[in-house]
């Protein structure tokens, strides 16, 4: 592909499916995203949420790295207030000596979940993304053993120890994390299925800003945008169905399945609930490969990004695959 493409899963769970099949979706969708040239496969990570299954990414990660041959394969994102630095420094070291020059550690700094969740994960006490900035740094110096001398952890080594390393990438949704990873000089994400508005300024930024290291000598982004493709404008607005109800439930605090495209058409919306959904139709990109292909370059153009990624869930797996080919043959 002449423009790098990548692909996000959110191991999603769709209506009337477990999420061990959505699990088994997340490989087979991998093994398919590398035969149609696709650059990069991240795996994101959610807790005690009914619509995503994988709350553990670096594991999914071995499992899906160890299916492909070629593919990068890493985390959109390891949410790193949760974690020790040095604990994930092992993680992906050991990766990458499993998958030499073929892992990408994303770190995020979202809890992922509601509120406590987060305590349960912390066994009630939550820290917050205060400590981002120092965890990113000594997590830099544990993968490449380049703590500073006076250092408390100087003397400890990431094991396994070994030349190459994992790339990390800062994802983010607004300026917080475009500013670390310029400050830092570390590649960056911006995740526009997220937030619409905004995110070129944020990512235009990061490049005028980026302070070049010996781990990444030039600034280096991508843009992950929410994709539907269909072989019509129709039939990915009747997928979109399934999306608009999601989202809906999202706002409303409703811990369900993603809805199938017929419970989305089903749905009787209120006028304030089609005002919501329609809003939120500024974080979808869908169409036909044609159109779809003109929108996403638009992106990576605005946000002068290097590389474009693509988010998809529809309400079954079968046109979630279809998305990912039709996008692929779109770019080829």
């Amino acid at each position: 592909m002449r423009v790098p493409l990548g692909v996000l899963d959110q191991s999603p769970v769709t209506s009337g499916r477990s999420p061990a099949e959505a699990i088994a979706e997340t490989v087979e969708l991998a093994r398919l995203a590398e035969e149609l040239g696709y650059h990069r496969y991240w795996l994101a990570e959610h807790h005690a949420i009914a619509a995503l299954a994988d709350p553990s990414p670096e594991i999914l990660v071995a499992r899906v790295a160890s299916a492909t041959s070629r593919i990068r394969v890493g985390t959109g994102g390891v949410l790193l207030p949760y974690y020790s630095p040095l604990k994930i420094a092992e993680q992906f070291r050991m990766l990458e000596a499993l998958f030499p020059g073929r892992i990408d550690l994303g770190l995020g700094r979202a809890p992922g979940g509601d509120p406590r969740t987060a305590l349960a994960l912390m066994d009630g006490e939550y820290p917050g993304a205060e400590r981002m900035p120092q965890q990113v740094q000594d997590l830099i110096g544990f993968l490449g053993g380049t703590l500073p001398s006076a250092h408390p952890y100087a003397k400890v080594r990431a094991q396994p120890a070994g030349a190459g390393s994992p790339e990390i990438w800062l994802l983010g949704s607004s300026d917080y994390s475009g500013a670390l990873a310029a400050q830092l000089g570390l590649r960056f994400a911006f995740a526009h299925f997220i937030t619409a508005f905004g995110g070129d300024i944020v990512s235009r930024a990061y490049r005028q800003q980026f302070e070049p290291t010996e781990r990444e000598p030039q600034p280096r982004s991508l843009v992950c945008a929410f994709v539907i493709c269909a072989k019509t404008k129709a039939e990915a607005e009747r997928l979109a169905a399934s999306v608009d109800l999601r989202r809906l439930h999202m706002a409303k605090g409703i811990d369900a399945p993603v809805p199938s495209v017929e419970e989305g058409l089903a749905h009787r919306y209120s006028r304030e609930e089609r005002a919501y959904v329609e809003q939120q139709r500024a974080r979808l990109v869908h169409g036909d490969p044609g159109e779809v292909r003109e929108k996403l370059l638009e992106l990576k153009e605005k946000f002068a990004a290097d590389e474009l990624m693509a988010v998809t869930i529809t309400g079954d797996p079968e046109s979630r695959r279809a998305s990912y080919r039709l996008v692929a043959e779109a770019f080829a």
